[in-house]
């Protein structure tokens, strides 16, 4: 069963998620949303259960805090030639489970290619959040509040774990990734070759 994501922008322009995925959630968190363990939705075609990338919004203006406190908005968008943005929850046991993968492609991607994510309930969790992502050894930005088009992309998602890829005006390209893939550098590198093309630009290599 669909379960719709949802983003309150509080005080603090925190990102929560409404409806839960199942599975302990830790104190304070808010549900997460993944309805199975295969790379996508049963059933169903990744690019029409929840839109597609250009329906589901763009990454042209907003500001986001991140786990370390800093600040994340278009402009670091615009620095790279693709940005690929991973949505994930504490109490979604498939993105925690594909985190190490993420922590991975995130190394041995090129400086013009930027791989984040987006901890949906790391408000109020933060360390928490933190320790996960140590665990998995991801050292890339995380981003657990935000405004803008951030937060309206966010809530058009269906699912987590998602993944977007946006070029450096934040257009998005594509079609989003929904679930956890067999196969995350080789899937990932293919979306992230479709955005540099589509921008005349050479594709990359995750070879040494």
């Amino acid at each position: 069963m669909k379960k719709t994501i949802s983003i309150v922008l509080s005080a603090a322009l925190a990102l929560s998620l409404l409806s839960g995925c199942g599975g302990e959630t830790p104190a304070g968190a808010a549900n997460g949303s993944r309805p199975t363990g295969e790379d996508s939705p049963q059933g169903e075609d990744q690019s029409t259960v929840q839109g597609t990338a250009a329906e589901l919004g763009s990454l042209a203006s907003f500001s986001a805090g991140t786990l370390d406190g800093g600040t994340f908005t278009q402009d670091d968008v615009a620095a790279k030639d693709v940005t690929v943005v991973n949505f994930w929850a504490l109490s979604c046991g498939p993105c925690i489970a594909e985190l190490p993968d993420l922590a991975e492609l995130e190394q041995a991607l090129p400086d013009s290619v930027q791989l984040i994510t987006v901890c949906l309930d790391a408000i109020g969790n933060e360390e928490i959040a933190g320790d996960t992502l140590a665990e998995a050894g991801f050292a890339g930005v995380t981003l657990i509040s935000g405004d803008g088009d951030l937060a309206s992309l966010a809530g058009n998602l269906m699912y987590t774990p998602t993944t977007i890829f946006a070029d450096s005006e934040g257009n998005l390209v594509g079609d989003p990734i929904i679930g956890g893939q067999r196969d995350l550098s080789g899937t990932y590198l293919e979306a992230i070759n479709q955005v540099l093309t589509a921008g005349g630009k050479d594709e990359i290599s995750l070879e040494a």
